[in-house]
């Protein structure tokens, strides 16, 4: 078991073999910046795990990246938790669906949230 693991984090789904099911969350350490892995779909009846999971990595870390590639659904309630959350800490997602990327589109939070191709370039510091 991973020190993340024995608190209360899960390890890299890839690295450890799982196969996540259903709305979920899956979150570790690359590169410095804590990623949070969320796959299904969100709406009010399903945000509380990936909003308490976004909200304490906001509290611990300066930069959070979150992987949306797996995310099939997220409706209103998604969205805000994703401002709220970029107001707190620096926020990155990675991978959207062309649906989801739509949608930031339309909403134009693409122009308020840090969209990124890939997990490798979400996941590095910006140099100064």
């Amino acid at each position: 078991m991973s020190q993340g693991e024995r608190h209360g984090e899960q390890a890299d789904p890839q690295l450890s073999g799982a196969t996540p099911t259903s709305a979920g969350v899956v979150q570790y350490e690359l590169n410095g910046a804590w990623v949070v892995v969320a796959h299904g779909e969100y709406d009010m009846n399903t945000i509380a795990p990936l909003a308490d999971a976004l909200e304490a990595a906001a509290r611990k870390h300066s930069i959070v990246v979150l992987d949306v590639a797996g995310v099939t659904f997220g409706d209103s309630t998604f969205l805000n938790l994703l401002l709220r959350v970029h107001s707190q800490t620096t926020l990155r997602l990675v991978a959207p669906a062309p649906q989801f990327q739509r949608v930031l589109e339309i909403t134009e939070a693409d122009s308020v949230l840090d969209v990124r191709a890939s997990l490798e370039d979400a996941s590095m510091a910006e140099k100064s």
